[in-house]
């Protein structure tokens, strides 16, 4: 697996629909060795830190592979590395190979996955078309958020190696399929419960969402 694009970008106002939108998703791809932190990426910020940002979701990382299935999709436009607002464009990273709590080393920095990224209007901002986010979810190429375990220096072209595997076996997938699609599936959201890096959020939603099941 490969950092193929490091990209970072502040919050800036746009207009969209006759209002001005805060948004920190448009990223530019950077050069040079950056500096990761417990929050973020030199150089990067996110707007608003209810929904962006913390520690759960300091960094986003987005396949490159998933940009040709976008470009048939929407006929063509335009898709530099960033159009997600990720922060990794990854090579050979995909949603059904990463579990959450698995644990990778790039550059001199650890970051563990966290969770899958659930779209909001901001990216409708960015694409200029609201129809972009229930398609994305759709899709289940959501990418994947990462907490920092260790604060280091990383930059275009660094291995993303694999140092740990989460026993618990729930991949960026799994957890997608569970919110939309696959809610009955009691083995495993008993399993993905268990996971200690799934932020308590989800686990809150999934204890619920069992709870109802089993009252079926």
């Amino acid at each position: 697996m490969k950092l193929l694009s490091l990209n970072v970008g502040l919050p800036r106002q746009v207009r969209f629909q006759d209002e001005l939108v805060t948004t920190g998703i448009f990223k530019e791809p950077v050069r040079g060795r950056i500096r990761l932190r417990k929050l973020n990426l030199d150089g990067d910020k996110q707007a608003d830190l209810t929904v962006h940002g913390g520690v759960d979701k300091a960094i986003y990382a987005y396949a490159s592979e998933h940009y040709s299935y976008w470009q048939k999709e929407l006929h063509g436009i335009s898709l530099p590395w960033g159009m997600f607002g990720e922060n990794f464009t990854t090579q050979g990273m995909f949603e059904e190979m990463v579990n959450i709590g698995d644990q990778f080393q790039v550059g001199t920095a650890k970051v563990v996955a966290t969770q899958p990224r659930m779209p909001c209007y901001k990216l409708g901002v960015k694409f200029g078309r609201m129809d972009i986010i229930k398609r994305f979810l759709a899709s289940g190429l959501t990418g994947v958020y990462f907490k920092v375990m260790k604060e280091g220096e990383l930059e275009q072209g660094d291995e993303i190696k694999l140092i740990k595997k989460d026993e618990n076996n729930v991949t960026v997938k799994d957890i997608v399929r569970l919110y939309t699609v696959n809610k009955d599936d009691v083995q495993t959201t008993e399993r993905a419960i268990k996971v200690k890096d799934l932020p308590n959020g989800w686990k809150f939603h999934f204890i619920e969402q069992l709870k109802q099941v089993r009252k079926k």
